[in-house]
């Protein structure tokens, strides 16, 4: 059995045999969130770039569980110098956690931290998503991204049941954008993340989930805290 718990956001854990991973903790700093960052218990996390709305709680999590984050190099080098147990890994390659398998994809963004005391940025390495294998299925997180042509390629390549598809707007890519990559991925069912944290991203997810399903794309919305059982 796979559980795939949305905690709001870009953030995503999945479990199967007993053991889970959690994608871009982003709790404490989101009102909509319906669990604590300290309540997460996990085996791993995965981050997909630097930007705070998706490491926020990463160092609390990580410590707090003793587990490893899986980062691109320069993520996995500035949380190391924290404390944190962490595997570096870059886009085309492949870490194996033992429960999953997670491939790092191409995603089209920015990435780095903002060190507001010194008015500094830090650089954060490339942005990237995941193709997440574990319990029999394949799952991808995009990460934050635009939209770009070889995500037909990742549909093409990689038998995609679940898709999470960023949908905000404004620093991802908006719903008209979102439905092109959703067809591209070509996968069995597209969830919509990254909408409604911030007024900026504000978007209707019902109404993208009908434009989807007009197009014979299955399509669900999850509210943070929601939990697919498959």
């Amino acid at each position: 059995m796979l559980q795939i718990i949305y905690h709001g956001h870009s953030t995503v854990q999945i479990a199967a045999g007993g053991k889970s991973l959690i994608v871009d903790p982003f709790l404490s700093g989101n009102q909509l969130a319906a669990v604590k960052a300290e309540d997460i218990k996990t085996d791993a996390i995965l981050l997909t770039h630097a930007h705070a709305d998706h490491i926020l709680d990463t160092e609390l999590i990580a410590k707090a569980n003793d587990i490893p984050v899986i980062a691109n190099p320069e993520l996995a080098a500035f949380f190391s110098w924290k404390g944190v147990k962490t595997v570096g890994m870059n886009i085309g390659g492949t870490y194996d956690l033992g429960f999953a398998t997670a491939k790092m994809v191409q995603a089209f963004h920015s990435s780095g931290i903002v060190v507001e005391e010194s008015k500094s940025i830090l650089y954060g390495g490339m942005p990237a998503g995941y193709i997440i294998k574990t319990g029999g299925l394949t799952i991808l997180h995009p990460g934050d991204t635009g939209l770009f042509s070889d995500m037909k390629l990742i549909g093409e390549r990689s038998s995609i049941d679940i898709a999470f598809v960023p949908i905000g707007d404004h620093f991802t890519m908006g719903p008209e954008d979102a439905l092109q990559a959703a067809e591209w991925y070509n996968a069995k069912l597209v969830v919509p993340i990254h909408y409604n944290t911030f007024p900026p991203i504000k978007q209707d997810a019902a109404a993208f989930v009908r434009k989807l399903e007009a197009k014979g794309i299955k399509g669900k919305v999850l509210a943070p805290g929601d939990t697919l059982i498959l």
